[in-house]
């Protein structure tokens, strides 16, 4: 469930006016995977098994000597791969985050090579990722990167983690800055990288360990994507554009509008116009009530169309569609000259 709040992240300076998801592990039936999560491999070995289960879990924000546990759902790695290198990954795809605090319970279940369990953040793909993992065996906690596979130094003080006892682990992202918490203290000092600006979130495991994890929540900053403020910065400088809106491609081939200077656009189809714009490169031109239309391809750095780019002017006296193309082309420009690739439009 994604809420919008107001609220001071511990431990930071910097307000959040922002969003919540609470992935409600524990009111989800067991079963598969709740929609929005799933499996990965970083490593070597098997893959993991994510699924959830049901356990006695104390209530959060009670005192555990007086309120009995409770069952409820929660995520579980059962895959007991003893390879060294194996680490199973359960990523929630439903957002790319950039500044959050990713919360999560966990449990140190069993493990013969390995008893672990962690948080992946800002992940990329399995072998581009940040860690903040913890170690009954080895009676540490590490944080660490993953950069095309191979594993930085890492680094962590040493904590005694109690097996078979419910655990909180916290990850707090404000631009280059991580702070790491363990049981709502923070684990060491705050770290700085710019390895990863932004990327999703999700559980990790390793080796032969099963953990169980759950009250999972994300509060975040919402991102603006690199199209809609790409619109907002051009809106800002050409005053005399009446609309903006950027297209592209949907996976069923159709135009959808990604960016508009008007918010409820964002999601809707687009016409025969834009989608030739971006299949053949052509340009359109069309008048309204005192505006006129012209649409264009946006082509990327090799010159080829990756999205279309629909500009409504006012009119003038004398307008012709050379000099409203003409217009529409130099305000095209600029925006070419900001964003060179279908990657970086995405973002």
């Amino acid at each position: 469930m994604r809420k919008f709040i107001s609220a001071l992240i511990l431990g930071l300076s910097w307000p959040v006016i922002g969003a919540q998801i609470d992935f409600n592990l524990a009111g989800t039936p067991a079963g598969p995977l709740p929609p929005g999560f799933r499996p990965a491999l970083a490593g070597a070995g098997l893959p993991g098994q994510w699924s959830i289960q049901t356990d006695a879990v104390p209530p959060a924000t009670a005192d555990p000597k007086v309120t009995p546990p409770i069952r409820q759902g929660v995520l579980a790695q059962t895959a007991v791969d003893a390879t060294d290198e194996h680490f199973p990954l359960c990523v929630y795809d439903g957002y790319t985050f950039r500044d959050f605090k990713f919360t999560t319970r966990f449990k140190l279940v069993s493990g013969f090579i390995e008893q672990m369990g962690g948080i992946v953040f800002r992940y990329q793909n399995p072998t581009n990722f940040y860690v903040l993992r913890v170690s009954a065996l080895g009676h540490n906690i590490r944080f660490y990167k993953m950069v095309n596979g191979t594993r930085s130094t890492p680094i962590g003080p040493a904590v005694e983690i109690t097996t078979g006892t419910w655990h909180t682990l916290a990850v707090t992202c404000e631009g280059t800055q991580i702070i790491c918490w363990l049981d709502d203290k923070p684990a060491m000092p705050p770290l700085n990288d710019t390895t990863f600006a932004t990327g999703k979130v999700g559980f990790w495991t390793k080796s032969d360990a099963v953990t169980y994890f759950t009250d999972a929540s994300v509060n975040y900053v919402p991102r603006v994507p690199a199209a809609q403020a790409l619109v907002d910065r051009i809106l800002e400088k050409q005053p005399r554009i009446v609309g903006l809106r950027i297209y592209t491609l949907n996976t069923n081939n159709a135009t959808q509008a990604i960016a508009s200077n008007v918010a409820d656009d964002v999601g809707h189809p687009g016409t025969d116009a834009e989608k030739s714009a971006i299949t053949d490169g052509k340009v359109f031109f069309g008048r309204g009530t005192d505006t006129v239309v012209v649409t264009l391809p946006f082509r990327d750095r090799n010159g080829d169309p990756m999205a279309a780019v629909r500009v409504e002017l006012k009119d003038f006296f004398g307008e012709t569609e050379d000099t409203a193309t003409t217009r529409a082309v130099n305000i095209l420009k600029l925006m070419q000259d900001q964003i060179t690739s279908t990657e970086e439009l995405l973002e």
